[in-house]
């Protein structure tokens, strides 16, 4: 499985880069359905503090699953789309099961 990241306007550091990575193959080591996964980091121009939007999408077989979160650090909006496309794949598994 491949991990893209695109960082729009910016140049990510190697750190973030990897934070990410090993957020999502954790995610998809648990699912052998997915085939690759697309991060978007982008800067919102507001003045408010949360302006980091992180956009994942899982590409699986037949299927794309998108989260998109924004908050005060690419991190935490990271962490927060990961855990909506871990609901997103369980319920995504129990239609495939039925």
């Amino acid at each position: 499985m491949k991990v893209m990241i695109n960082s729009v306007h910016f140049k990510a550091d190697q750190k973030l880069e990897e934070f990410i990575t090993q957020k999502v193959e954790k995610l998809c080591s648990k699912y052998s359905d997915v085939i690759n996964a697309e991060v978007a980091l982008k800067l919102d121009n507001t003045d408010t503090p949360e302006n980091k939007i992180a956009d994942i999408r899982l590409v699986l077989r037949g299927d794309d699953l998108f989260a998109s979160k924004q908050s005060k650090s690419f991190e935490e909006s990271t962490d927060v789309a990961i855990d909506a496309l871990k609901k997103q794949l369980e319920k995504y598994k129990g239609k495939i099961a039925k």
